[in-house]
């Protein structure tokens, strides 16, 4: 592949689809921060890799700039918004999603203010370099989201989707589909479904899913179109009476467990 340049999203969300054009499916998602290479543009499309999972396809061109001032902090609550001046009773600019990564200039009573002027509650962001503790309890704030194929947002996302969203909230690099994470995220387990612990976990062809505790797993899914927590013996029986069984169990190696 030629030799590309690096650029930066500058939008709150960018689709990353298979082909240029707003009808093309749409794979991944880009978040506001996040790094791009950009190998060509072309009436409106970049094509382009992502620095953070290595993910392939075509960005809006008008979603992208050369990198500003390198992320401070990102956000840390599901959705925050971006106000143009220090009042919350202002129309907000934009909203941004979990994940999403701010070069913050200063930080003034309750807002952090961005590099671009903007004014984002403090109480919303952390450090880039701070790290949550438990991937599984960001996945379970996602609870009720819709399902969205490609999505990585409260706004929608699929199963894969919200195990890298939860796992980089932590810290943790991941694939983005559940096919490569299978192969790439903790080892894999050899135990009955009653001996699935909190953090473990659960695939199918296509599919992933988080174990919560010995007898529940949160998930995004398209039966339900949405994440939801459901019973482990509920899902694998629904799940293998539309042809599929479960292909593996994985654990990852969190803190010594």
């Amino acid at each position: 592949m030629a030799e590309g340049r690096l650029y930066e999203v500058v939008e709150p969300t960018a689709p990353l689809r298979q082909a240029p054009s707003p009808d093309a499916p749409l794979d991944t998602e880009a978040l506001k921060g996040e790094r791009v290479t950009v190998y060509e543009s072309e009436e409106g499309w970049a094509r382009g890799k992502l620095e953070a999972d290595g993910y392939a396809g075509f960005l809006p061109a008008s979603a992208l700039r050369a990198p500003g001032a390198a992320p401070t902090h990102k956000v840390a609550a599901l959705r925050t918004l971006v106000f143009p001046g220090p009042s919350i009773k202002l129309p907000p600019l934009e909203g941004l999603a979990l994940g999403c990564r701010l070069a913050i200039a200063r930080i003034e009573d309750a807002f952090a203010i961005t590099a671009a002027g903007g004014y984002v509650p403090a109480r919303h962001l952390v450090s880039i370099d701070e790290r949550e503790s438990d991937f599984v309890a960001v996945a379970e704030r996602f609870l009720g989201a819709p399902y969205l194929w490609g999505g990585k947002t409260s706004l929608g996302l699929d199963c894969s989707g919200l195990l890298q969203v939860a796992l980089g909230a932590c810290g943790i690099a991941s694939p983005r589909d559940s096919a490569v994470q299978e192969k790439a995220v903790g080892k894999e387990l050899s135990v009955p479904y009653s001996e699935l612990r909190r953090g473990d976990l659960v695939f199918w062809k296509r599919h992933v899913a988080i174990v919560r505790d010995a007898a529940s797993l949160v998930h995004a899914n398209a039966f339900h179109m949405a994440v939801v927590f459901e019973p482990i013996a509920q899902a694998i029986t629904r799940i293998r009476a539309a042809g599929s069984e479960v292909t593996s169990m994985r654990r990852l190696d969190l803190a010594g467990s």
